[in-house]
């Protein structure tokens, strides 16, 4: 009798066991499933390239991302070579063009770079070079740029102090690095909070990519930081 009640009471040990490492495995698989399909890019990817225009090109983005304030901060333009890093829909980069600027207009999605393509033959737009580039680099050649803009799309890219790294060396000696994104906090716009990434975590991955100067600008956009690099 003894021995049978023993044997049970192990048996009954280890299904508690394989019950709890099923549960802790499921969650595990389940923590690395949300992690891997709720990236920036994989949040962003939710909606098809037309609503990703609509959207960028929308009056709702114009009044938050008051891009006459951003031109004017950025200076003269005329006659320098710019690249817009995550071009999308060419909404600033159509504008910086407009100014006078060289611009090319950078993207890793294909979609993008189409649609941009037919706006530029539409409007007849001479100073935009289209230039599709892959996830990982900025595809610079050393000092080919004056300004590196990036808006809304530094928390898209990963191993950015390596990434920033090519982009230094691909922007002239008094060139400078243009980074603008969301606050670290809720707002009415742009993408979940745990996708922004915050002023001082930039700053320092830009150090470690060897930028040594910053500007930081915190009160001309409502819900963007501005930051100069140089």
């Amino acid at each position: 009798m003894k021995t049978k009640y023993l044997l049970l009471l192990i048996s009954f040990i280890f299904l508690i066991a394989a019950c709890s490492e099923h549960k802790t495995k499921t969650h595990h698989e389940e923590s690395k499933k949300q992690h891997v399909t709720h990236s920036a890019n994989d949040y962003m990817h939710q909606s098809s390239t037309d609503e990703l225009i609509e959207r960028f090109e929308s009056p709702e983005r114009d009044a938050y991302q008051k891009p006459e304030k951003v031109l004017e901060y950025l200076g003269d333009v005329k006659n320098k070579r710019i690249i817009d890093i995550g071009a999308g829909s060419g909404y600033f980069s159509v504008k910086l063009a407009e100014k006078g600027a060289n611009v090319i207009a950078a993207d890793v999605s294909d979609e993008f770079q189409n649609a941009l393509k037919k706006r530029i033959e539409d409007y007849k737009i001479k100073n935009i070079e289209l230039r599709k580039i892959p996830y990982d680099s900025p595809n610079l050649k050393d000092e080919e740029v004056d300004m590196v803009l990036i808006v809304n799309t530094y928390h898209h890219i990963e191993n950015r102090s390596a990434y920033f790294s090519e982009v230094k060396a691909g922007t002239k000696v008094d060139g400078e690095l243009i980074i603008i994104d969301f606050f670290k906090i809720e707002v009415p716009v742009g993408p979940p909070t745990d996708h922004k990434i915050s002023i001082d975590k930039v700053i320092a991955e830009l150090k470690e990519a060897g930028y040594g100067k910053f500007n930081v600008n915190v009160d001309l956009l409502p819900y963007q930081y501005m930051i100069k690099a140089m």
